[in-house]
């Protein structure tokens, strides 16, 4: 017997495997490259969104010199903020239910992983 919990979490998995797919697609649209693995977690009104395997080999190969590692972090970070800013993603308000009010996020180049958090007006439910 499936119990109520049970059944919950099968429901956020779908909705937060949507969500990753969403943000791939975006990634790979914006940068030629989506990553390799998203892990999302639904918390109050925020989609906290690790991604990992994200760099392309031309940004690997720019990124070896503390120059470019920072160049690569920040259009990395500057690029998905002004591109979600002037667009949210098709589906992904309406996959959440909610309006999307602002997107923080980060670039570590060492790991090449990428942490987002996505602010919505209600609670994700």
């Amino acid at each position: 017997m499936i119990s109520n919990r049970s059944v919950v979490q099968m429901v956020n998995k779908s909705k937060e495997q949507a969500f990753n797919e969403i943000v791939r697609r975006v990634r790979k649209e914006c940068f030629g490259k989506g990553p390799e693995r998203i892990h999302t977690v639904f918390v109050e009104n925020m989609a906290i969104s690790i991604l990992q395997g994200n760099l392309t080999p031309t940004e690997k190969f720019i990124s070896r010199t503390p120059e470019g590692a920072e160049v690569v972090r920040s259009a990395r970070t500057s690029m998905i903020q002004a591109l979600y800013a002037a667009h949210v993603p098709d589906g992904m308000e309406e996959l959440i239910g909610s309006k999307m009010v602002h997107l923080f996020s980060d670039f570590k180049v060492e790991e090449d992983m990428g942490v987002s958090v996505f602010i919505f007006e209600k609670p994700i439910a």
